[in-house]
């Protein structure tokens, strides 16, 4: 359902998507920031595994 009077894209002035005015938008973000935190703390384990190798 289109969320203004007139149904037309031409009365959008902003961001629009799905989750506006609900906690979505939030929860996105929370989830996004955590699974580039893991990616970070996995890349920093390997590469650091990695690098062992080369200290001997």
């Amino acid at each position: 359902m289109f969320p203004y009077e007139e149904a037309s894209w031409s009365v959008v002035d902003g961001a629009m998507f799905m989750g506006w005015g609900s906690a979505l938008p939030g929860g996105a973000t929370l989830v996004a920031g955590l699974l580039c935190v893991l990616v970070l703390v996995y890349g920093q384990r390997s590469e650091a595994q990695k690098a062992k190798r080369f200290d001997k």
